[in-house]
């Protein structure tokens, strides 16, 4: 991409047609009891149906099933005491159906479709999986459709077994940009509990300084995300988030990181207003991104 084309990158983002926008579980939740955060759901669901509206793609990637099943049925982590796995996909399964009921009802509200995709690592990895995703995401878009779309954690364990210790195809900011780049997307928006990328971890070091533009991902800001974690809801760091800038912008996708404390942040940046941390798109052409998924480490 040439240099003026980054210089006025968020400028452009309001040319941007086909945009994926991941939300994360702590973004979801009131953090003092874990519940649904109803209201900013409702606010998520708007501010995509209005950009709908004017004409764009819209793909929501979201979390929240495990932690959803968990408030279903009543389950609280005890101190020390981990959940077995079959715990936690038991409550992925409970936890992903009354999320989409939930996304389905308030989507119906402002007139808008919603579907339902889940994936896993094989989703991307096997060719002919792939292809039907591709074909699957293809014709709910010509429809007008909005696809929700989540892991598959009733099947798929990379999440629940590693957590944020590693980086992962089972963390929905690696989905999200996985996603971005099945579907040749535009511009990729993780809305998530921080505004952005910083030299330092902003809540320990007040000397932490942010950084407005990534023009290229080079190795230094690769290392930066190395000892980020994640909340203690979710499970991507700056780690998985500087990952899933690697895929977005190799496949030719603008990638944003926003604070999701004020949903309505997804128009202001759509506007091309200075919001967040803009990695700019670098096209490669040789860009693997089945060989990438599959080399993620474990």
């Amino acid at each position: 991409m040439k240099e003026e084309q980054i210089k006025n990158g968020r400028a452009l983002f309001k040319e941007k047609k086909r945009i994926v926008v991941k939300i994360g579980s702590s973004s979801l939740q009131h953090p003092q009891t874990g519940e649904l955060d109803y209201v900013k759901l409702e606010r998520l669901v708007r501010e995509l149906s209005d950009i709908r509206n004017q004409g764009k793609e819209v793909i929501l990637v979201t979390s929240g099933a495990i932690a959803a099943g968990k408030s279903a049925v009543k389950l609280q982590e005890q101190d020390g005491v981990k959940q077995s796995l079959a715990v936690k996909q038991a409550c992925a399964a409970i936890g992903q159906a009354r999320l989409m009921m939930i996304y389905q009802k308030l989507f119906m509200e402002y007139n808008q479709t919603s579907a339902q995709i889940l994936m896993t690592r094989n989703t991307i990895v096997d060719n002919i999986n792939r292809y039907n995703a591709h074909n699957t995401f293809s014709e709910l878009l010509r429809m007008g459709v909005i696809p929700v779309v989540n892991e598959n954690d009733t099947i798929a364990t990379y999440e629940i077994i590693y957590g944020d210790n590693d980086v992962l195809v089972g963390d929905n900011d690696t989905l999200s940009a996985v996603v971005a780049a099945l579907v040749e997307a535009d511009l990729l928006i993780l809305l998530s509990d921080i505004d952005g990328l910083y030299t330092d971890d902003p809540r320990k070091n007040p000397e932490a300084r942010f950084i407005d533009t990534v023009e290229e991902l080079t190795e230094e800001l690769m290392q930066m995300g190395k000892a980020s974690t994640g909340s203690s809801v979710g499970t991507g760091g700056m780690n998985t988030k500087l990952t899933a800038a690697k895929i977005a912008t190799n496949a030719g996708a603008d990638m944003v990181i926003a604070d999701s404390t004020d949903i309505s942040v997804l128009h202001r940046i759509l506007e091309g207003k200075k919001v967040g941390t803009y990695f700019a798109a670098r096209r490669n052409e040789d860009f693997d991104l089945p060989g990438f998924v599959e080399n993620l480490q474990r």
